[in-house]
């Protein structure tokens, strides 16, 4: 199982409803990829979603420190034992992980067995930073390969 978790829903989709998958392959690829409104079948594919942020929406820059809760997270991930936690984006990590600054890609650190990513953003807003090769190591280490 592969947890994607973000730092919060934009306006936007918290308006339309939680996020959809996040684009490339899913760490066990379905018959077909999923349409945005069918978000709530990745976990049929071994996908979990969440956001560390669970009282406020919007960019990751309008959102209080106060909100996010790190130890919620904590405790999914303690209790589900994924073998891989994958952050969508650097603020989530940084929050989850108490660091200021972190690269992408496998951290050094873990959680149990579980091992942490962080991912470039699927936002929009951080387009300029894409790299869609971090999330097929995702998937592959997600498959255990």
């Amino acid at each position: 199982m592969c947890w994607a978790p973000g730092c919060a829903s934009s306006s936007a989709a918290r308006r339309r409803g939680p996020a959809p998958p996040p684009p490339g392959p899913p760490p066990s690829r379905p018959p077909r990829l999923p349409a945005p409104a069918e978000f709530r079948t990745v976990p049929e594919y071994g996908i979990g979603l969440t956001d560390l942020c669970k009282t406020e929406s919007g960019a990751d820059s309008g959102l209080s420190r106060e909100a996010d809760d790190a130890a919620a997270l904590a405790a999914k991930i303690a209790r589900l034992r994924p073998a891989v936690l994958a952050f969508n984006g650097k603020r989530a990590a940084g929050v989850f992980l108490d660091v200021a600054s972190i690269d992408y890609g496998e951290q050094p650190r873990r959680i149990g067995e579980t091992a942490i990513h962080v991912l470039p953003s699927t936002s929009g807003a951080a387009r300029r930073w894409w790299d869609e090769t971090f999330w097929r190591r995702v998937a592959d280490a997600a498959r255990g390969e």
